[in-house]
C-alpha cells in the first residue's frame, strides 16, 4: 500500500519535474535520504544494510517509472556507485532559435539596468539571499563572512554587488571587497540554477575568482552542500527556466555570428 501511494506522487512529480526542465534525479537529494533513513534504522533497531536495501529498490521503482534505467548489481546505492541511463531529454529549444536572436544580449540591457537606482538593486538581492540561504544562515554556516566582503561581479550588465554579512543576514555595502567572483549574467545563472558546476566553470575561466582565493573558494564550498530542496520551488524553477534560456539565447548568438 506504501509503495503503491509513493508511485502515484512519484508520477506527479515526474509530470512537474518534465514540465519544468528539472533532471529526473538528484544524487546529492538521495544520499541525504539514505543518510536519514539509515540513521532513523539505527535508532529503531534494524540493519542500515537492510534499510539501505528498500530504500535503493524504491528509488530504482520511482526511476523506471521517470524512464531511468539504474543497475542495482553496480552497487546499488543512488549516487554514483549506480550505472545510470537518463531517458528524458531536456527542453528542445532549437526550434525556437530564430527567435531567441531577437532577445538582445546581456550588454545591451546594461545602460537600462543603470537607471535602476542602487539601493532597489540592493533590497532585491538582499531578500532574494535571505531566501535562498536561508538554512545556512539559521545553522550559522555563514558565519565566516561576518567582517568579510565578497564581491560578485555580472561583467556584461556592468553590474557589481559586495557582500557581508551584518547582523546575522547578508547584506549588500559600498566598501571594497577582498575577493571576487567574475562572471557573464548567463554563466552566473547557470551556476545558481546548477545546470553547470562550479569547477567546471571556473576551469574554463568563464567564472573568475580574484583576490583572496581562501575567501571565495569557502563561500563557493558552501554553496555546492546547499541543499536544493531548501530552495523555494518557485525560484528553483525560475532559475532553472532563466539559465535555460540565456544559455539558447548565447548560442543562437554565436551560431549567428
Amino acid at each position: 500500500m506504501l509503495l503503491a501511494a509513493r508511485r502515484r506522487l512519484v508520477a506527479v512529480v515526474a509530470g512537474l519535474k518534465r514540465s519544468t526542465g528539472l533532471p529526473s534525479r538528484d544524487p546529492q537529494r538521495e544520499r541525504d535520504v539514505h543518510r536519514r533513513a539509515e540513521a532513523m534504522a539505527r535508532r529503531l533497531g534494524v540493519p542500515p544494510s537492510t534499510a539501505a536495501r528498500l530504500l535503493d529498490l524504491a528509488i530504482a521503482d520511482a526511476c523506471a517509472q521517470q524512464g531511468v534505467t539504474i543497475d542495482l548489481r553496480q552497487g546499488g546505492r543512488g549516487d554514483a556507485a549506480a550505472m545510470l541511463v537518463d531517458m528524458s531529454p531536456p527542453p528542445d529549444l532549437s526550434r525556437a532559435t530564430p527567435m531567441l536572436r531577437l532577445l538582445p544580449p546581456p550588454r545591451r540591457l546594461a545602460p537600462l539596468l543603470r537607471v535602476v537606482p542602487a539601493r532597489w538593486q540592493h533590497t532585491l538581492l538582499e531578500r532574494a539571499m535571505a531566501r535562498v540561504l536561508a538554512a545556512p544562515l539559521d545553522e550559522h554556516a555563514l558565519d565566516f563572512m561576518a567582517g568579510r566582503r565578497l564581491a560578485i561581479e555580472v561583467t556584461d550588465l556592468g553590474l557589481r554587488w559586495v557582500l557581508t554579512l551584518h547582523e546575522g543576514r547578508l547584506a549588500v555595502v559600498d566598501d571594497a571587497p577582498e575577493a571576487s567572483v567574475r562572471g557573464s549574467a548567463t554563466d552566473l545563472l547557470l551556476l545558481a540554477s546548477r545546470l553547470e558546476d562550479a569547477d567546471t566553470l571556473f576551469f574554463q575561466r568563464t567564472l573568475v575568482l580574484t583576490g583572496d582565493t581562501e575567501l571565495g573558494l569557502t563561500a563557493r564550498n558552501l554553496l555546492d552542500r546547499l541543499q536544493w530542496e531548501s530552495v523555494p520551488l518557485g525560484l528553483r524553477i525560475a532559475l532553472n527556466r532563466g539559465a535555460r534560456l540565456a544559455r539558447a539565447a548565447r548560442d543562437a548568438h554565436r551560431h549567428q555570428a
